[in-house]
C-alpha cells in the first residue's frame, strides 16, 4: 500500500508538470499578440486618437455560413489570417454601397506593400443579385453572402446607424476589432489608412502576408 500511494504521487506531480508545461507553451504563442496590442492600446503617444471606434470587448468571428457568388459554400472563418476590411450591404448595391467598395479598395491599395496582409472584404446580406458590371470591378474582394441575422450578432453599428453605414476592420485571429465611422469619404479616408498603418505596424511580429504560412 505505501507504494501504491507513492505511485499516485509521482502520477499526481507528472500531471501538474504537464499542465504547466501546455501552459507556458500557450503564453509563447499568444505573447506576440498581446504585446502588438498592448503598444497599440496603451503605449501610445499623448494626444494621439483613433479615428476608428475601437471595440471593447472585441466579439470573435461566428462560423456562420457563407456562399460565394459562384455558388461556393464555406464559412466566415474560412476569412481568418488576414486582416479585413469589412462592409456590409445588399447585394443590390446603391450609390452609397458603391462609393463604399470603392474606398475600401482605395484604403487597401494604398497601403502599398503592406496590402497583401489585408483583405477586402464584402459580406452581402441578403439573395439579392449582384449586378454584372459592379462584379467586373470586385475581381481583388471577397464578396460572400451571409444571413444578416449572423453578423448582425456579430458586427453592430453606431446608434442611429445601420450595420451597411460602417467599414469594419477584423483583425487575423478574426475579433472584430474597429469600427470606421459611417459616412466615410476620400477627405477622411486619410485617417483610416492611418488607423490601419499603425496597426499593421504593431502586428508585424507575429501576422505575415497570406494564409499558407499560418498554422
Amino acid at each position: 500500500m505505501p507504494l501504491q500511494g507513492a505511485d499516485t504521487g509521482v502520477a499526481g506531480s507528472s500531471l501538474a508538470s504537464g499542465r504547466l508545461k501546455m501552459l507556458a507553451i500557450l503564453l509563447v504563442c499568444v505573447a506576440p499578440v498581446v504585446a502588438s496590442y498592448f503598444t497599440y492600446y496603451v503605449i501610445r503617444p499623448e494626444g494621439r486618437r483613433n479615428f476608428g471606434e475601437l471595440i471593447d470587448p472585441q466579439p470573435p468571428m461566428p462560423n456562420a455560413a457563407t456562399v460565394s457568388l459562384n455558388g461556393e459554400p464555406g464559412t466566415l472563418r474560412d476569412l481568418t489570417g488576414q486582416w479585413l476590411l469589412v462592409s456590409v450591404a445588399s447585394g443590390a448595391c446603391d450609390a452609397a454601397c458603391t462609393r463604399r467598395l470603392y474606398l475600401q479598395r482605395q484604403l487597401r491599395e494604398s497601403l502599398g506593400k503592406e496590402k497583401d496582409r489585408v483583405d477586402w472584404v464584402w459580406l452581402v446580406d441578403d439573395d439579392a443579385p449582384v449586378d454584372a458590371q459592379l462584379r467586373d470591378g470586385l475581381q481583388q474582394a471577397r464578396v460572400l453572402r451571409v444571413k444578416h441575422a449572423d453578423l448582425a450578432a456579430w458586427l453592430a453599428p453606431a446608434a442611429g446607424h445601420a450595420l451597411a453605414d460602417h467599414l469594419y476592420l477584423v483583425d487575423p485571429k478574426g475579433m472584430w476589432m474597429m469600427r470606421f465611422p459611417p459616412g466615410l469619404e476620400a477627405a477622411t479616408a486619410a485617417k483610416a489608412k492611418s488607423d490601419l498603418e499603425r496597426l499593421l505596424r504593431a502586428s508585424v511580429s507575429w501576422d505575415k502576408a497570406g494564409r499558407e504560412s499560418r498554422p
